[in-house]
């Protein structure tokens, strides 16, 4: 049993507070002005941390979908729409001392072995596998390399996909978030119960990654024993991007942080006791 992991100055795990983290993802549109905006959202809600998506274009995707017609604000293609969301060493740079300067974490889900080593030049705490990488062993094993903490996504997985990945990455340093990769998803394929499956088939801090509307799915997460819970941010739902509908604006994402903090209390110890708020109330209400 692997009871926590540490990641920067924050103890991940049971019996620790919930490791919010907002993933900004791809929803700055290209715009490091947008993604500084991203990032105080995250802090005004009491947010733990950002996170950041980040593709070696020509690597990750092959040439005939990135010459697929798609019009954007970036040209007529797939490919022009996916390098113009790509930050470079410049825009990380600024994001990097940014992050530093407010005190928040940040870190970036990585999609191959070359943008593995270009986020590592800024020394994050922490690497995130997405769902769509789980099977990529050789990705898998890479980021390992990195001696850091690894945050596993597990949406549209078996779990027999889950073990082999789990083999490669073996349990120390290791969270697993519960995920559905639909955007959005639906209560019905939500199914929050798999928390308590993870954690009982892999003894490590699982967590939990959420694409639903709304903000009840990821403070159930919380209740049933997710020590971490991640999803989407933005500044505005309206916005262009195909990650927009399944992610928060400030309202939303400030009060899932405000409820989620408040579970270990609402949850207290088990033990039924008599408050001394309701001492006055018996005595006025009960004949006998």
């Amino acid at each position: 049993m692997v009871e926590c992991v540490k990641i920067g100055n924050k103890i991940v795990g049971d019996n620790f507070p919930c490791f919010i983290i907002a993933e900004i993802g791809i929803n700055h549109n290209g715009s490091v002005e947008l993604a500084k905006k991203h990032i105080d959202l995250a802090i005004k809600a009491g947010c733990d941390a950002v996170k950041f998506q980040k593709r070696t274009v020509d690597i990750v995707y092959t040439k005939e979908e990135l010459a697929k017609e798609r019009k954007s604000v970036f040209g007529n293609t797939n490919g022009d729409l996916k390098r113009g969301l790509e930050f470079g060493y410049e825009e990380y740079s600024e994001i990097d001392k940014y992050c530093k300067e407010k005190g928040i974490i940040w870190f970036a889900s990585c999609w191959d072995e070359d943008s593995v080593d270009f986020i590592d030049q800024f020394d994050v705490p922490c690497y995130k596998i997405a769902s769509a990488s789980l099977t990529d062993d050789n990705l898998l094993s890479h980021t390992k390399s990195k001696g850091k903490p690894v945050l596993l996504s597990t949406g549209m997985s078996t779990m027999d996909e889950i073990r082999h990945a789990v083999e490669i990455l073996g349990k120390d340093n290791l969270i697993i978030y519960h995920c559905t990769s639909t955007y959005p998803s639906n209560a019905e394929e939500t199914n929050l119960k798999a928390i308590e499956t993870l954690k009982q088939e892999f003894g490590v801090p699982i967590g939990y990654s959420g694409h639903e509307r709304g903000i009840t799915p990821s403070i159930l997460a919380a209740a049933l024993g997710a020590c971490s819970v991640e999803r989407h941010i933005t500044t505005d739902r309206t916005n262009w991007g195909s990650d927009q509908a399944a992610s928060l604006e400030l309202t939303g994402l400030s009060h899932m942080v405000r409820d989620i903090r408040q579970v270990p209390e609402l949850l207290g110890n088990g033990i039924k006791v008599v408050y001394d708020r309701e001492i006055p109330i018996k005595e006025k209400l009960r004949r006998c």
